[in-house]
């Protein structure tokens, strides 16, 4: 089979380079399409993963519209000279489907009012969309699956932490520290969001710089004032440092249920805060993250006081963690058994979805 993979950010390469390399390692001919993004590329390198790029990326939405149709035509002639039956991810694998032979699955774990130019301009043209139980979606074709997009990649059957990021980091084992996510709200589904203020970054540094080793991580480029704080680890390792990590905070979707899927204590503060069936599950479910609105930034910060003070918050957390996925599948091998057996698996999931907890 010719299999497509469309990657629009750096969380896809992690989200898809298992499945990849499962697919390659099972006789496939795999295709990896990308834009003009930096940080993809490393990241596809270092997993030993070939690509194509397609060209640039801009924030504005007018700019982004361009983009997207000479990014579709570009997909369209790949579709066709490479002959690929399934094409995995992103609103041009879904255009593209309507144009070609090429079938589309859409792994997709966001709500859909939350999304509405993705809800309303790709959804209706894939074949299937993938989505986590609980997810709000009106798509009829819909398939719906007991994970998360980040067991896909940390899972304990895909991921076991790494300690010498301890050493590369400077830091001793039991050694309390915290990693800083500060995000760009740059996608589509970003417009008229807001995270931290720059005066709420300051203080946060301020006071967990009081409780041991503060590292931050950023999706653009860092403010000068928190440059000495610059997570240097490499990409790679940045999972297995959060691991171990006391806490992590900021305003980043992604990363803050990287580290609950992880059983590290997360908060985020930002205007998804209480909108998302993903981390709203994590947080009501199992007890693993805490989200707050820009206007709670009060709540926040007594939250993370409260949690520095807890003892034996690690612990603690391992055991939600486990909870947690007694109840969820391994994503990784369920979605390469569904590309590589699709459409068949389609049918399968609609008949017996329990056919998916083969994949614990």
């Amino acid at each position: 089979m010719n299999i497509l993979f469309d990657i629009g950010h750096p969380a896809h390469v992690h989200l898809f380079r298992n499945v990849y390399h499962n697919l390659v390692k099972d006789g496939h001919v795999v295709y990896v399409t990308t834009k003009n993004i930096p940080s993809v590329f490393r990241l596809l390198e270092i997993y030993g993963i070939p690509y194509v790029s397609f060209g640039s990326k801009h924030d504005s939405l007018l700019m982004k519209a361009f983009d997207q149709f000479r990014y579709d035509a570009r997909l369209w002639w790949m579709a066709w000279s490479k002959h690929i039956n399934v094409g995995v991810h992103g609103i041009t694998v879904a255009h593209i489907s309507k144009l070609s032979p090429m079938k589309s699955i859409l792994p997709d774990d966001d709500d859909d009012e939350v999304e509405p130019i993705f809800s309303k301009y790709g959804h209706p043209f894939a074949d299937t969309i993938l989505s986590p139980v609980g997810t709000h979606r009106e798509s009829k074709n819909a398939i719906f699956y007991h994970s998360y997009h980040e067991l896909a990649y940390l899972h304990p059957n895909e991921f076991q932490p790494d300690p010498t990021v301890l050493h590369d980091a400077g830091v001793n084992e039991g050694d309390p520290y915290f990693i800083l996510r500060f995000n760009a709200f740059k996608a589509h589904h970003d417009v008229g969001v807001v995270g931290l203020t720059i005066e709420n970054k300051r203080r946060l540094v301020q006071y967990l710089s009081s409780k041991g080793r503060v590292f931050i991580t950023t999706e653009r480029n860092i403010d000068d004032e928190f440059k000495p704080y610059q997570l240097k680890v490499s990409p790679e390792k940045a999972h297995s440092l959060m691991y171990y990590a006391t806490m992590l905070v900021g305003d980043s979707q992604t990363m803050t249920s990287e580290a609950a899927v992880l059983g590290t204590p997360a908060i985020k503060c930002n205007s998804f805060a209480g909108r998302l069936s993903v981390p709203n599950e994590l947080e009501q479910r199992y007890g693993l993250c805490y989200s707050f609105l820009p206007n709670e930034a009060e709540s926040f910060f007594d939250k993370i006081q409260e949690l520095i003070s807890m003892k034996g918050l690690k612990k603690e957390w391992q055991s939600r963690r486990q909870k947690m996925l007694s109840e969820k599948i391994d994503y990784a091998p369920f979605l390469t058994w569904f590309i590589e057996n699709y459409p068949e698996s389609r049918e399968t999931m609609k008949e017996n979805p329990d056919y998916q907890w083969r994949f614990k």
